[in-house]
This record gives C-alpha cells, structure tokens and sequence, in this order.
C-alpha cells in the first residue's frame, strides 16, 4: 500500500509566511461551525456508529455523485448492497477522484480522524475499512468525542419550523459544553408550488401551533409563534435556501387570494408564486431583525434535475446543480424594501453561480449601515463552489468588494461527522493565499497583524458576529 505522502504538516502551504500563518495562528482556533446538517438526535444519543461506510458515506450526495461518474451502479451506491460492498466501490472511485476536492477530503479526514496515512484505493479498502470500524466501536468516537477531537464549539444545525427541539434542550439540560444550537429553515412555508405536499405542511403546522391556519395572517402568527419558541431554546440563526431572491410587490388582499388557492392544493402560476414567496420571506426577514438574529440565503441551486431518479430514490441524492437565473434585480429590491423600514438583520449571502460572485459580493455592500461590522456578509464559498478554486475566488472577491478582515469565516455545511476538515481546508487555503502576497511584497511581511486577521476570520468573527457566549 503507498503512503499518503502528500497530506504533510505543510499540505498547501506554499511560503514561509503562508506555514507561520497556519500553524502560528490559524491551526490552533477552534472551529465555528454555525451552518450544517448534522443530526442533533445523533449528537444527544451520543451515537457510535457501526462501521466507516456509516459515518462517511451514508447520504453525502458529493461522493453520490463521483461513483456515479465513475460508471458505478446504484445498487452500490443507494441500492441494498452491504456496506462493505459500498465502500469497496467509494474506495475504487477515489483514485480516479484526482484533482476533484474529494481527493484532498478523503485523505484529510483519514488521517485526521483516524491517523492513516495510506491512500484509499482497492488494495487499502479492506485494512483501512477495518481498522476505522475497529476505531469507531471505542467509546473515544463517539459523535460528542469526535466533536472534542475536532475542537468545535459551536454546530448550527438545521431545522424546520415544526420540529420540537427536543434533542436541542436536551442537550443543554446536560449542559453539554459545546453549544448545539437550532437554526429556522422555513422554506417548506414558502413552497406553495408544490401543491399537497404544502398543504400537508401547513396542516402539520397547524398541529404544533394549535389553531388553524385559514389566511396569510394566520400564517404569519403561526410562523412567529414558532421563531419566539426557537430563540427560546438558544437559536440565532435563520437559514433560507432559494433558486433566486423574491422582491416582487403585493398587496395583502392578493397574497391572501394566492394562499388560499396554496391552501386547496391548487396550482398557483409563477406570477402568483413569486409575490406569495415574496410576502413570507418579507415578513420572515422582519422576524429575524426584532429578535437580533442573522439570516443566510444560500440562493441559486436548481434542484432535482434526474426526474427518473427523484421518483425512483428520492430527494437530496445528487441530482442537483447551478442555476442560472439573473436575480440582480430582485435581490436589490429584496434589501431594499427591509433596508427602507429599518428591518433588515445581519445578513449572509451565499451565491452557487460564479458569474454571480461579483455581483452577489457588491449587492451585499449596497446595504451595509455603519452600526454593525461586516453586517452584510457575502459568505464562504458554497457547495459546487467549495474546492480550493472555488474558496480562493470567494476570498479575493470578498477582498476586492468587502472586508476580508470582517468575514466569518467557513462552514461545513455536511451532513457527515467526519467533514470538519473541511475548516483546516479552508484555513490552509486562507493562509497560502495570504503568504503568497507577503512574499510577493503586496502584503506587509507583518505577522501580527495579518496573523490577527486570520484569527479573526477562523473562529473570532463568527463568534463576535452571531452574538453567542461560549
């Protein structure tokens, strides 16, 4: 088996300056994660995980999607193959995984987690299947003790407006010492186009709140009950996931006639869908800035593409991609409508097209106020856009539009227990991009001072920003 000699100390770190940034003051900040999908049922029941086809690949669309490109069944993918069947394919996938991201992921978080050093191919599969399955059975990996490992102190999960929050209050009766804390994902109150499987929605809301939800007001009272019950149990954060912004104008008297058609299971046209969704994030955004909260719009993913495989296998499993709308406008009215009645909160932006960075990056500093640093934020490179190209155009766009010195840094966005080398990716990356322009002479050769700033964007930021005592 060949060593996995590339994966050293220095793994992407290109300069002197670049190495005494990352392991003199990035390395060492403990980790932030304040946007996933981990599982806080997982996290409260302190879950062991089975095997290493359990924790690392069950649900991750991203290798999803590289088997498939490597002409992988799916029977060996979602299919009933064992697991140890499935992971000697993910383990024939990984050699032809050069250059792609999951590469460097795969063999980061080997070594990180379970100390191996041995690249993943089909002659490793079988001892390295083993000795992480061996590992994952003692009782130091258990999802808190990796949590420990890891040095995180924060994971922001995310959660719909109808779930009880119990894992989350659980977790803080126990007083467990990293904070684990809900974020609102109400995009499911907004999905009118979706016709009974709205309806089926609002009904289940309707459960939790305890009256019935007849009109767009109802709506808002319901959905507000619920914010005031997340803010109770610690959460901070909205989190809206959207193809485009909305910004349209409507009366209430329209949005009403649109809800309540959404109500029938009708259809509703684009036109009526874009003023309805328009309505709710409106008053949503209101929310959010009466309770001090930050909101995140991960906005330009077109969902579902595979027809064939959403009915055969379901949502969520890889068949997703960029979109391409122009969305300028509406995002400018977005803002600008929140901005005017004073009720727009700190505010992250996350764009999935690059044709959109540079416009997403100003848009957000159009509506900045002077009374919060960095309160609009135009975020970590996201998903398709989360590989060392992808991370190093999103710090020089920010730099170039914004406040690189005010950013919050870098999410895993994962739903795996084992992503969370995707922050020392990022801070490597951080630091190299940095060190090169040290030596260059375009930065000064000033170790404190951009040694701070690095400290700041890994972990100080982020905790300054969302307002959360650690």
């Amino acid at each position: 088996m060949s060593e996995n000699i590339f994966i050293t100390d220095d793994f992407l770190l290109h300069s002197e300056a670049a190495r005494t940034l990352y392991h003199d003051f990035a390395k060492k900040q403990p980790i932030f994660d304040y946007h996933c999908h981990l599982s806080p049922k997982d996290i409260a029941e302190d879950r062991q995980f089975e095997n290493l086809y359990q924790i690392w690949i069950v649900g991750d669309h991203y290798k999803y999607r590289a088997m498939r490109a490597n002409g992988v069944n799916e029977k060996f993918i979602t299919g009933d193959a064992s697991d140890y069947v499935k992971f000697l394919k993910w383990a024939e996938t990984v050699p032809n995984t050069l250059r792609n991201p999951l590469y460097h992921w795969t063999h980061l978080e080997l070594k990180n987690y379970f100390g191996i050093t041995t690249l993943l191919n089909p002659d490793s599969a079988e001892s390295i299947y083993n000795q992480c399955s061996e590992l994952l059975k003692k009782r130091e990996y258990s999802v808190r003790n990796i949590l420990r490992k890891m040095n995180v102190k924060v994971v922001g999960t995310t959660d719909d407006p109808t779930d009880d929050l119990a894992y989350h209050k659980q977790l803080q009766e126990e007083n467990f010492e990293i904070k684990v804390l809900p974020s609102f994902r109400p995009d499911k109150a907004t999905e009118i186009e979706k016709g009974q499987a709205f309806v089926d929605w609002i009904q289940k809301l309707e459960i939790v709140v305890g009256f019935p939800i007849i009109n767009f007001e109802t709506l808002i009272k319901a959905l507000k009950e619920r914010h005031t019950y997340f803010h109770e149990v610690g959460c901070r954060i909205s989190d809206h996931g959207h193809t485009t912004f909305y910004g349209k104008d409507y009366t209430l008297t329209q949005v009403n006639v649109i809800f309540r058609k959404g109500l029938k299971g009708e259809k509703v046209s684009s036109f009526e869908m874009n003023k309805y969704k328009s309505a709710v994030l409106h008053e949503l955004a209101l929310m959010n800035k009466e309770k001090s909260w930050t909101q995140q719009f991960h906005v330009g993913a077109i969902r579902n593409n595979n027809v064939k495989m959403l009915h055969s296998i379901g949502p969520d499993q890889g068949y997703d991609s960029i979109g391409d709308l122009n969305m300028a406008d509406s995002m400018s009215k977005f803002f600008g409508k929140l901005s005017e009645c004073d009720g727009l909160a700190n505010t992250i932006v996350y764009n999935l097209n690059p044709r959109d960075s540079e416009m997403f990056a100003s848009m957000a500093n159009n509506f900045n106020d002077g009374l919060v640093a960095g309160k609009m934020q135009y975020g970590a490179a996201w998903w398709f856009l989360d590989q060392k190209d992808g991370m190093e155009k999103q710090l020089n766009i920010l730099s170039n539009f914004g406040l690189l010195s005010k950013f919050v840094g870098m999410v895993t966005d994962s739903r795996s227990f084992l992503s969370f080398p995707r922050h020392e990716y990022f801070r490597r990356i951080l630091c190299n991009v940095l060190g090169e322009e040290i030596q260059k002479g375009e930065l000064p050769d000033d170790m404190n001072l951009i040694g701070n700033m690095v400290e700041g964007i890994c972990y100080k930021n982020a905790k300054s920003y969302f307002k959360i005592n650690i």
